[in-house]
């Protein structure tokens, strides 16, 4: 008994905070101590709940500009919150973007892209096959083209994903060395922007999108950008929130996240063997309706 007194008389020369934590008190706060989180069992800060649903709100994207409302892109008055306001300000966007006026490169490869389509459309419900298809048209008239496949992991509310697209690499010369401009081919980009329920404003927009996107990459972050805050305002007049997969960093990744390139003709392990005959079948009776006419005379140009 006494042994118990001198034990008692010692938690005496301990403050209040001290004695409360060696009859558990503080449980909560000691063990967000050794938890490795730096938010756990502080009562001033937001919960992770909270915290993942203003990002996904705000949509904090590594880009600076992607936090800009549609009165950047080429209105700073007040009517640009309007439907009219934001919509005449993307239309504006996507007219600058997707003019290429100047770039005379990216007109004949987007007359041959349109052209390669147009002898394959009977793969359209295919779009792997259409792809490498169109890809080894481009090959074969001279450009430098591959196909891309982007993957991505889930990070910070990002969803883990993966794509396939065409580039065109051409080298130009610049005071003694080379310099590599990289064009983006999409055959089917207007598709990426299908959203439901749109409002009038955004179907406009949409029209203007092309079915098969060429530009650099500049005009192509720009685009997309300019549609997806265009999704969000469309969908927000009805009631509706932005899909993840409609999100400016979403869609993004696409195009630009971590790729490598192949020049491949089939897609490897994409089908199943029957699918894939299918498939090869398919390309070579479009090939016989107008792929070989199409190589010769003056259509095959060099482009490097």
């Amino acid at each position: 008994m006494a042994g118990f007194v001198r034990a008692k008389r010692g938690s005496d020369l301990l403050d209040d905070r001290a004695r409360a934590r060696l009859v558990g008190a503080d449980v909560r706060r000691l063990s967000s101590d050794t938890s490795g989180s730096e938010h756990d069992g502080e009562d001033d800060s937001p919960c992770l709940s909270e915290l993942v649903h203003g990002f996904l709100e705000v949509e904090a994207d590594d880009d600076p500009a992607a936090s800009r409302s549609p009165a950047d892109c080429g209105s700073d008055s007040d009517g640009a919150d309007s439907p009219a306001g934001w919509a005449d300000a993307i239309e504006g966007v996507l007219e600058e973007a997707l003019a290429g006026n100047a770039d005379s490169y990216r007109s004949l490869l987007l007359r041959h892209v349109s052209r390669a389509i147009e002898v394959f459309a009977c793969l359209w419900s295919n779009k792997p096959a259409l792809r490498r298809n169109v890809m080894s048209y481009l090959r074969e008239i001279g450009y430098n083209a591959a196909i891309c496949k982007t993957k991505w992991d889930a990070s910070g509310g990002l969803t883990a994903g993966n794509y396939e697209f065409i580039d065109v690499v051409r080298s130009e010369p610049s005071e003694g060395s080379s310099q590599l401009n990289r064009y983006f081919v999409d055959v089917d980009f207007d598709g990426h922007f299908a959203i439901a329920r749109p409002a009038p404003e955004y179907t406009r927009l949409l029209q203007r999108v092309p079915r098969a996107f060429v530009g650099g990459i500049e005009d192509l972050k720009r685009v997309v950008k300019a549609m997806c805050d265009a999704a969000r305002r469309s969908l927000k007049s009805r009631g509706l929130s932005l899909p993840p997969w409609r999100k400016n960093r979403y869609m993004q990744n696409k195009w630009l996240a971590p790729y490598r390139r192949t020049t491949n003709p089939s897609p490897a392990g994409a089908f199943a063997p029957g699918a894939a005959a299918n498939s090869a079948g398919a390309a070579v009776k479009c090939r016989s309706v107008g792929f070989d006419q199409s190589m010769s005379g003056r259509l095959f140009v060099r482009t490097r």
